[in-house]
């Protein structure tokens, strides 16, 4: 029974994120032109070092299979360079700031599921120990922003006003 207490916490939080975005966050981000309405959002990608904690035997309940800790790990310090460069991109206004942000946005998104698969795969019920909280938490609220990017970035850009 406890095998499902992570896939039902992981969509529990997915739902909560989903209305959390969608009644308050959305609202005050979609009458924002992309270059303000995107930080905000990509602001929480920058602590996804956190994955790092998956290589940490101690943190986790045991050493966890390098076939799903070292491409979660790695791929999320991956991701939190590129939303920071991003971020730094839309802010100085650099030509190619939106190729950064797809950049980003796509590899952060497939990152985050194969870590989910391969989580699932390789590692045993409690042997996240402390990291719980990354998948069962962290990860809902960051693949609902990375939707909201998408959103954002698929819409026209020049007629967003700038508030």
């Amino acid at each position: 029974m406890t095998e499902l207490f992570l896939p039902l916490t992981i969509v529990m939080s997915v739902v909560s994120f989903a209305l959390i975005g969608s009644w308050y966050v959305w609202p005050a981000l979609r009458s924002l032109s992309r270059t303000r309405a995107l930080p905000p959002l990509l602001f929480l990608h920058t602590f996804r070092q956190i994955g790092l904690a998956f290589l940490i035997t101690g943190v986790t309940a045991e050493s966890l299979n390098p076939r799903f800790a070292n491409p979660a790990a790695y791929g999320d310090l991956l991701a939190a360079v590129l939303a920071l460069l991003a971020i730094l991109a839309l802010r100085f206004g650099w030509p190619f700031a939106i190729l950064i942000v797809w950049v980003f946005n796509v590899e952060g998104f497939f990152d985050l599921v194969n870590a989910l698969i391969q989580g699932f795969r390789h590692t045993p019920n409690g042997h996240f120990g402390a990291t719980y909280f990354i998948p069962g938490f962290v990860v809902p609220a960051l693949l609902v922003t990375h939707v909201m990017v998408f959103v954002i970035l698929l819409r026209p850009a020049p007629h967003a006003t700038q508030a």
